[in-house]
């Protein structure tokens, strides 16, 4: 371009007549350099701008990953708050349900004495027919035998009653197994079995031809229907009959059970209080009111419902829907 520039000059001189559009020409280069320049001066300012909007945007972006750490910090602090107040909250309701099982065994106290008591009587009486046997020189050793097997037979039966006892005393494991509902609540029966005697109370077990498993826990799910059969039991103390009814059947992949009494029932404005903790319709020192709120609980923890329908003077009924272990299902479906 110099050298052009150079050779422009050359002519001027030379050719006078070529000097002013070589002049032209000049001052045109001149000028698309002088726009060229501002161009790049805009692109420039433009490049600046960007950039300082950028940087604007890193700083922005920089806080909000900031806000966000501490965001994650409080939400980390939070769960563990909560997952501790989990922790406690069903360490309380563990302690609820075993101070319910106790309070059951205490109002049971008399009828399991008179469960123990007979095998205790019975032992005594073989094993003093022994004795006599023994004492007396008696030829027949097979008939002392026989008595002190009669009494082993009693001990084992006493043995029986207290391992049911302590099994059901103790503090229940979180474990579930595949159980036999059936079996659950024949063992309630067991222990109420006296008192129901005593009162004059006719009970009805019908489960159907059926055999429901559930997936659950033997105990607690025991603890369920004493609650219920207890309950009923003091619903008909002045009833004109007093007769309680156990059904149930396997419906859709699930077992429902009712149970039922003679009683005169729950009034309406109460059925919506009837599983509130500490709520009860019995005179004050006959019942704290956890009863059912242990049963609500329980069956809840075991993915089943409980609900309480009661016609006015005919009873209440007790319903409680539970899903049948997984296999039992399977069996079912493809029964």
């Amino acid at each position: 371009m110099a050298q052009a520039a150079i050779a422009d000059r050359q002519r001027a001189v030379t050719e006078p007549e070529a000097a002013p559009t070589t002049e032209k020409e000049l001052r045109a280069h001149v000028e698309l350099l002088e726009r060229r320049l501002r161009k790049g001066d805009e692109q420039r300012r433009a490049m600046r701008h960007i950039m300082s909007d950028l940087n604007e945007f890193n700083k922005r972006l920089t806080n909000q990953r900031k806000a966000m750490i501490h965001i994650m910090g409080d939400l980390r602090e939070t769960t563990a708050e909560m997952q501790r107040r989990e922790q406690e909250l069903r360490e309380k309701q563990e302690q609820l349900v075993q101070a319910g099982k106790l309070a059951t065994l205490g109002e049971l106290t008399t009828g399991v004495a008179h469960e123990l008591n007979n095998p205790l009587n019975n032992t005594a009486l073989f094993v003093g027919n022994a004795i006599d046997l023994i004492e007396l020189g008696a030829t027949d050793q097979g008939r002392a035998v026989r008595e002190l097997r009669h009494a082993l037979q009693q001990v084992r039966k006493a043995t029986e009653i207290i391992s049911h006892l302590r099994t059901f005393g103790r503090a229940a494991p979180a474990s579930c197994e595949p159980i036999s509902l059936r079996q659950v609540i024949e063992r309630a029966l067991f222990l109420l079995q006296e008192t129901f005697r005593v009162r004059e109370v006719e009970v009805t077990l019908d489960l159907g031809p059926e055999e429901p498993v559930v997936l659950g826990n033997p105990i607690q799910l025991e603890q369920v229907f004493l609650n219920l059969l207890t309950n009923a039991r003091d619903a008909l103390a002045d009833a004109p009959r007093k007769a309680i009814r156990i059904s149930g059947a396997v419906v859709a992949g699930a077992v429902e059970v009712a149970v039922a009494d003679t009683g005169h029932g729950i009034p309406p404005e109460l059925e919506r209080r009837i599983f509130d903790p500490f709520f009860t319709t019995k005179e004050v020192g006959q019942g704290m009111g956890l009863g059912l709120s242990i049963t609500y609980g329980i069956i809840k923890e075991h993915g089943g419902t409980i609900s309480v329908v009661s016609p006015p003077g005919d009873g209440a009924v007790f319903l409680i829907h539970l899903p049948l272990a997984p296999g039992v299902t399977e069996e079912t479906s493809a029964a």
